[in-house]
């Protein structure tokens, strides 16, 4: 396991199946920026995310410590779902058909993840819940579960991704009117207003000429 720090995540996206994508930021950027490094970043994210409870994260990497290589392919598979729920729901917020490659990835993810839930009894009824077996892919059970839910759901309609330039964060737009344009108003949309505005000084100053671009940012506080 790393001796750094563990990363705290900004789990803004409204969703698990759209904040699992957000671990890779700035990503229309030539540099995007990775955040699920080892195994252990991925359990960081799933407790902060709430896919997991925190009581699971030290089995799993007690887990992971003795399967280390077991652990990377876990981590492999993490990342490739995210690749793929982030194809489907890009493409869902910009209106385009859902890429088959990438459905077919979730309906081959799809039964391994549901055959873990099962209803349980309790003193409130009966609830669902994920069997309490140590695989070390537990983390993406919920997250594929949720991404489903939400691609066959009216919510689905409301998944944007943020109208920055250098961002592209995924999220649910719950605003009244469904026009919510940016991940965080105060980043990224303040961030281009402020962008724009120094554009429109340019042109004026160079009468007419555009400038060069703004530098891309670097993500939401430590994103």
């Amino acid at each position: 396991m790393s001796d750094r720090p563990r990363f705290e995540f900004e789990i803004t996206g409204g969703d698990l199946g759209l904040d699992l994508p957000n671990t890779r930021v700035r990503r229309p950027t030539p540099q995007p920026v990775e955040h699920l490094h080892t195994y252990d970043d991925l359990v960081s994210w799933g407790v902060q995310a709430g896919a997991i409870p925190a009581n699971e994260a030290a089995r799993l990497r007690a887990l992971a410590a003795r399967r280390p290589r077991a652990a990377r392919a876990a981590l492999a598979r993490a990342i490739e779902l995210r690749e793929t729920l982030f194809a489907i729901f890009s493409a869902a917020a910009s209106g385009l058909p859902t890429p088959e490659s990438a459905l077919a990835h979730m309906n081959r993810a799809l039964p391994d993840a549901l055959r873990h839930l099962q209803l349980v009894g309790g003193a409130e009824g009966v609830s669902w819940a994920w069997t309490d077996e140590p695989r070390l892919d537990r983390i993406l059970w919920p997250v594929i579960r949720a991404a489903a839910l939400l691609l066959t759901s009216k919510d689905g309609e409301r998944v944007r991704e943020c109208a920055a330039r250098d961002c592209a964060w995924l999220f649910l737009d719950t605003s009244r009117n469904g026009t919510r344009r940016w991940c965080d108003m105060s980043v990224c949309g303040n961030r281009e207003k402020a962008r724009r505005f120094q554009h429109r000084a340019r042109r004026r100053a160079g009468g007419g000429r555009g400038g060069s671009r703004s530098r891309i940012h670097g993500g939401h506080g430590p994103r």
